[in-house]
């Protein structure tokens, strides 16, 4: 989303970068290759996200279409070209994940997922990372620099036990030849051991299946990527790759911990050296391009009423029929100012923008009180064609505008009322209020650039493996994706988990797929060269 802002109920939507009509009904698939032409396709560096959108919601202007039909493959060109790019990239199209190895490590990573587990800072799951850092740095270690290998790794930390890991494998190119692999987390989701059919904190394998807390996000990827950095280490004769190879973990991914992981690195300039080329981010599911994700804004809304009797209703203000009447109203607002719009259906959104309600509380009592206060909570999910701070001043407005006349609510019976004379003070009126506070939980969403290079190859890397690519986009939110891509990063989703099992009862992974994600992996750095 672009930094563009109208106040208010009129709708701000933001146009995807170049207004890009992608075809994404048309799949790549794998036999087009045998077909495309021959060209070097460089990852040469983007203009920040900014600059790369237009700054006009217009829908009447035909825009340019790219179908991912029409890609072509690219020249395998290593460090000394030739024959040495072709031996490139027969190496890492040979490549197989090496399943002993990656099963090995994810047995240790999910071994430490009880003590991964993560609701935030000073809440009931603080995480230790660092228990999972540690055997990454095992595996790692004899392709260490230091040791005699490729490999140039650091554990970065912020704090305590609470470590990121930065694995650099460099090529023989210039600094604006890179591709950077970020966004893998060390931290896990809490599970509740009682509601799994098997130990959530211990790998189980079950033919192809592999449970546990984190094999799908995102202890699996962590295990896959460490794995295929130790493999590319070890090749022989050496990999001469012209591209510079990063791979970041990051820690407190999954709850708040300003500075901890990512946005440390961030601020502390360490993820700099990526910015010339694509970041892949790799924390999504299914082995397709995700090509957009969703805002998240938490909300909570409280009714302030008055307590009495429930056999003398007409004498109390009931705070949950107030909420629930406010709340409603409120959603109404949203769908009517936000509705579904072209861009979501362009860049296949599963849903569109949400609001809706998740929690309701109430002063405690008995059955037989109106209850005098109650907070409905909830959470807006906001595709990025439309703008945060015009959601939050537009449902501002309308809480305001209930207050002014908070009669015109609509009542539930004969004695439901909002404005009251005081049952013990006949001159004093009380009359029902409305506050609304926004959570500390924000994310904005992104609309990946579909012109990138990167998106392109990706593509084709995964229609060579998988068959036919498949670009979705969701609802669903990742951290800081968005800060990155206005800071001009270029980048691209993708993951190899399973989406029906992110964050569930049972969590687990597919062997096959995470074997197919090595294999389209070293394509894509095949492809880069």
């Amino acid at each position: 989303a672009d930094t563009h802002t109208t106040r208010g109920a009129t709708p701000v939507m933001l146009s995807c970068q170049a207004r890009v009509n992608v075809n994404v009904n048309v799949s790549v698939s794998s036999s087009q290759h045998r077909h495309a032409s021959s060209t070097v396709v460089r990852g040469a560096r983007l203009a920040p996200a900014r600059s790369r959108q237009r700054t006009s919601a217009s829908t009447d202007a035909a825009p340019p279409t790219t179908t991912t039909t029409t890609t072509t493959t690219t020249t395998m060109s290593g460090a000394g070209g030739g024959e040495d790019a072709a031996a490139l990239a027969l190496a890492l199209h040979s490549l197989e994940l090496d399943e002993e190895r990656f099963v090995g490590l994810l047995r240790k990573l999910i071994g430490e997922a009880e003590h991964l587990q993560n609701t935030g800072v000073g809440s009931a799951y603080v995480p230790q990372e660092d228990r999972a850092v540690k055997h990454v740095l095992d595996v790692l270690a004899p392709h260490r620099r230091e040791n005699g290998g490729p490999l140039e790794v650091e554990h970065v930390t912020y704090t305590e036990g609470r470590g990121n890991v930065i694995i650099k494998l460099p090529g023989a190119g210039s600094a604006e030849d890179v591709l950077s692999f970020v966004g893998s987390h060390l931290d896990v989701v809490p599970a509740n051991a009682e509601a799994w059919r098997v130990d959530p904190f211990s790998l189980t394998v079950d033919g192809d299946k592999l449970f546990g807390r984190g094999t799908t996000d995102c202890l699996g990827h962590v295990a896959l990527m460490t794995t295929l950095f130790s493999q590319l280490a070890e090749m022989k004769p050496p990999l001469r790759l012209k591209t510079s190879l990063t791979c970041v973990f990051i820690a407190s991914e999954e709850a708040s911990g300003p500075g901890i992981g990512v946005d440390g690195l961030m601020a502390e300039g360490r993820l700099d050296h990526c910015k010339p080329g694509p970041v892949v981010w790799v924390d999504c599911a299914d082995s397709q391009p995700c090509i957009g994700t969703a805002g998240a804004i938490t909300w909570h809304l409280t009714a302030t009423g008055h307590r009495f009797h429930s056999g003398l209703p007409h004498k109390g203000i009931n705070a949950i029929e107030l909420g629930m009447e406010a709340a409603s109203r409120i959603q109404s607002k949203f769908y009517e100012s936000f509705p579904a719009c072209e861009q979501e259906r362009e860049y296949k959104f599963i849903t569109p923008s949400t609001m809706k309600p998740t929690q309701v509380k109430c002063a405690p009592g008995g059955l037989n009180q109106i209850p005098p206060d109650a907070t409905i909570s909830g959470d807006i999910r906001l595709t990025p064609f439309y703008d945060v701070a015009a959601v939050k001043a537009c449902i501002e407005a309308e809480v305001a505008a209930m207050n002014d006349d908070i009669e015109a609510l609509p009542t539930r019976g004969p004695c439901s009322k909002y404005v009251i004379q005081s049952p013990s003070a006949p001159d004093e009126t009380i009359v029902g209020r409305l506050t609304l506070e926004w959570g500390d939980h924000l994310l904005t969403g992104i609309a990946c650039n579909l012109e990138s290079p990167a998106f392109k190859l990706m593509c084709e890397a995964i229609a060579e493996v998988k068959g036919k690519a498949e670009p979705y986009s969701l609802t669903g939110s990742l951290p800081l994706v968005h800060e990155m891509q206005q800071e001009g990063f270029d980048i691209q989703l993708i993951g190899f988990g399973l989406m029906s099992t992110y964050h569930a009862d049972n969590e687990y992974c597919s062997l096959a797929d995470m074997k197919d994600a090595a294999k389209i992996l070293a394509r894509l750095i095949a492809k880069f060269g």
